[in-house]
């Protein structure tokens, strides 16, 4: 296939939200106790009632030459205004050759714990907060550029029963995606193996729609030790996911809620056929103690048949596709965070996806993407003009370029300052 007739789905990006995201979608009676976001002598910071939240400058490096990537707290005059206006944002995925995304909160955190963190305190408020979050993604942000996002709503996740409403509420406004967390236990709530969240499954199930883990949305990272040097927490960061694998194949999910997804967000595909391979003769070698109930099917048989896998760069994965369910693999960009490959992602794309069918990459790079998060953007543009190519011609003149922001040596004395403060 020629890289420029490819067409890019990414099931991985990010969006940091612009400062008039509420204006119109809170209700009067709650406006002057919504999230807001306010400038201190650090960095800009979100404030919700007591709490704060400030974003990683590593959260937002799209535009930005690797010797300024950091830790410390960043402000939105700093960072490419792709990452907050979603104009400049489909002009950026335009000169990426990239068709389509979805894009994950960032001050809200994955799935919505900072405005969580009020729900025992104001209940109502926060989830006002949550649903007006929601709809100003949906119709402010994906509303914006038609055919061009993947709708992903964030949860009440503090009750499983309002979770329930508010994926019906936003399946019916057309999103059907969610991003949960990947280890509920961690944030002090029940676990992937609890009954507690039938509620959200039966609701997800009934709305076709996925569940989306991504890496990061437990708060809790690999960690060897206080003085890990940041590259162990970097090369670690995908295998975080290996254990949610596990949990979710062992888990009573699948065999009460046969039509549940679950998409592991930024967790790569190169260690699942080992993980596969492991799983079923731990199935085989133990299950005579364990007594697991998986309903007549393997471990494995569970994981290709629920769980939707994603990678930016994965060359062994690729190659060992025929060890996956081919159906079940999507591609990610990860704009604008430091593992990003904008803005040469066809590029890395098409040589890593060599030796693959056209048929295979066709699925891997779009149609999976399509089918499996009900996203039909071909219905709002020709086919033609969703290709690498036809979407690069669009964005000729679209300033690409690498702009410094500081020194080296700055960024040299100021992390140190801002380790274990990143925006996940």
């Amino acid at each position: 296939m020629n890289k420029d007739d490819m067409i890019l789905v990414s099931v991985d990006d990010h969006v940091i939200e612009p400062p008039d995201m509420f204006d119109g979608f809170i209700p009067a009676r709650y406006a002057d106790r919504a999230p807001r976001l306010v400038s201190d002598d650090v960095s800009d910071k979100w404030v919700f009632v007591e709490g704060e939240a400030r974003s990683s400058a590593l959260n937002a490096v799209a535009g930005r030459p690797p010797e300024e990537y950091g830790l410390e707290p960043m402000s939105l005059k700093e960072v490419r205004r792709g990452c907050y206006d979603v104009h400049e944002r489909v002009k950026d995925m335009n000169a990426n050759g990239v068709l389509g995304s979805l894009n994950f909160p960032s001050m809200a955190r994955f799935c919505g714990q900072f405005f969580a963190s009020r729900a025992k305190q104001d209940p109502d408020l926060a989830l006002a907060v949550v649903r007006a979050y929601n709809d100003w993604h949906i119709e402010a942000w994906c509303g914006a550029e038609p055919g061009r996002f993947i709708p992903c709503t964030i949860p009440p996740i503090w009750d499983p029963h309002l979770m329930a409403d508010e994926i019906r509420r936003t399946a019916a406004k057309g999103s059907h995606c969610v991003s949960f967390s990947m280890n509920p236990h961690a944030l002090g709530l029940p676990s992937l193996h609890s009954d507690h969240w039938d509620p959200f499954w039966a609701a997800c199930q009934e709305t076709g729609t996925v569940v989306t883990m991504h890496i990061g949305s437990a708060s809790v990272d690999v960690q060897t030790s206080p003085d890990a040097p940041m590259n162990v927490r970097i090369t670690c960061s995908g295998i975080n996911i290996y254990s949610t694998a596990a949990d979710l194949v062992w888990s009573p999910i699948f065999q009460k809620f046969r039509g549940v997804k679950v998409a592991l967000a930024e967790g790569g595909i190169g260690w699942i056929p080992y993980f596969l391979e492991r799983a079923d003769y731990t199935y085989e070698h133990h299950k005579a103690w364990t007594r697991p109930d998986l309903g007549g099917r393997l471990p494995s048989e569970v994981f290709r048949d629920h769980i939707i896998t994603c990678f930016i760069v994965d060359s062994f994965g690729a190659r060992n596709l025929d060890a996956l369910n081919e159906d079940m693999v999507t591609w990610e960009c990860d704009y604008p965070h430091s593992d990003s490959t904008w803005p040469k992602s066809p590029e890395v794309a098409h040589a890593m996806l060599d030796g693959l069918t056209d048929e295979q990459i066709d699925k891997v790079t779009h149609l999976n993407a399509m089918r499996l998060f009900s996203y039909d953007p071909f219905s709002v543009r020709p086919r033609e003009r969703c290709t690498v190519g036809a979407l690069r011609k669009e964005a000729e003149g679209h300033d690409v370029s690498i702009v410094a922001r500081g020194t080296a040596e700055q960024k040299r004395t100021t992390v140190g300052d801002f380790v274990g403060s990143a925006g996940r």
